[in-house]
């Protein structure tokens, strides 16, 4: 049987209530450490030195948002881990791969797999009952499913948030109260890792902090990254934008007859005409997933509903190099699996949640208000 995803609430100032997220998921963040902890011993590297390796980033993070600091200092605290293994966990490959060892980063290159995702809008007019439904598959390592959790976070200084991640992270997709939704897929070019940017899980936590649609796409487009990465930006009120984003430039791929579908190639022609796609070689597969996708939803458009997204997303074509990937391994060593479906109702404030969708078709739905609820998807 596969574990449902857990409900985290916190609130408060953002010490306290990372305290209270670090406490309530203290299991899962443990795993999460433990996990990625093995992985960088294989490598030769101890927690003395990423302890140097975040001290060195760790003023990027204070210069975008101090507040993302203090709350990640406070999730350590009520943990009762040490604050460079929560650092770590919100922005372990910017912080390992621009060390100050060559030698590191060639060897994390080497052992990392991507972190792959088909993401899915449809527009209002698309949709049968008029609201904009978001999605996204969420292609990891197999074990991220025992460290993944729903955070809710009820604000008193902006929108209450309601977002999908691992444990520890302060963000990854997810939805706020004003209507504004965000999920996210790897992208590769030949620009990446030549400055130093955001972490893109605190970029993405600015878009769920944002009131109002154009400071959250703001903080997509103009932010410094250090690597290459696909995000989707979305409004209930019928919007929504992908952002092909390169460290140092963003290009826009827009809706087409009401629906937006990306995987991780670039598709913008202006993008793939200024810099190479370094990362078909590690994710092939995405050259059909998302026309898989587009080719199941088209004929429905103008009625489709959450159930049709979900068996979109279900799609288990050639696999297991699918849209709904099962457990298989990955082109290194890893274990690599769909380890999430993510279906969000910006409007109604909602997101849907199947843990390994392949092995799972058991549904967890979130609010912005009220308690989890469980439900088996429609065959």
């Amino acid at each position: 049987m596969v574990e449902p995803c857990p409900l985290i609430d916190v609130s408060g100032r953002p010490r306290e209530r990372g305290r209270q997220y670090g406490a309530q998921a203290a299991g899962r963040i443990a795993k999460g450490v433990s996990h990625y902890s093995d992985q960088l011993r294989g490598m030769g590297l101890g927690w003395p030195e990423i302890r140097a390796l975040v001290d060195d980033y760790l003023p990027v993070i204070e210069r975008f948002e101090p507040a993302y600091v203090d709350e990640m200092r406070g999730i350590a605290e009520g943990a009762g881990v040490p604050f460079e293994q929560i650092a770590l966990l919100n922005a372990r490959t910017e912080i390992l791969k621009l060390g100050s060892r060559p030698d590191l980063r060639a060897r994390l290159a080497a052992a990392e797999d991507p972190d792959g995702c088909t993401g899915v809008v449809a527009l209002p007019g698309a949709t049968a009952d008029g609201r904009l439904i978001h999605a996204q598959n969420w292609d990891w390592k197999a074990e991220c499913a025992e460290t993944a959790v729903v955070l809710r976070i009820r604000r008193d200084d902006g929108p209450d948030i309601l977002t999908f991640t691992e444990a520890g992270g302060l963000a990854r997709c997810g939805l706020n109260a004003a209507g504004i939704a965000i999920t996210a897929n790897y992208l590769e070019s030949d620009r990446d890792y030549c400055q130093i940017g955001v972490p893109l899980a605190l970029i993405r936590r600015k878009v769920l902090e944002s009131e109002h649609l154009a400071l959250a796409m703001r903080a997509v487009y103009a932010t410094p990254k250090s690597p290459s990465n696909n995000m989707i930006v979305s409004h209930a009120g019928g919007v929504a934008i992908d952002f092909e984003c390169a460290p140092d430039e963003t290009f826009q791929v827009h809706p087409d007859n009401g629906l937006l579908v990306h995987a991780n190639h670039w598709q913008s022609p202006v993008a793939l005409a200024k810099l190479k796609d370094t990362g078909i070689a590690s994710t092939p597969d995405s050259l059909y997933r998302d026309i898989r996708v587009r080719d199941l939803l088209a004929p429905a458009i103008g009625s489709i509903d959450t159930d049709a997204v979900k068996t979109a997303l279900f799609d288990d074509f050639a696999s297991p190099w699918s849209v709904c990937r099962p457990p298989r391994p990955s082109l290194t060593t890893n274990l690599s699996a769909t380890v999430a479906m993510i279906v969000m109702q910006p409007e109604l404030g909602r997101m849907e949640v199947a843990m390994l969708p392949a092995l799972n078709r058991t549904f967890r739905t979130f609010e912005l208000s009220g308690a989890a609820v469980d439900s088996a998807a429609a065959e």
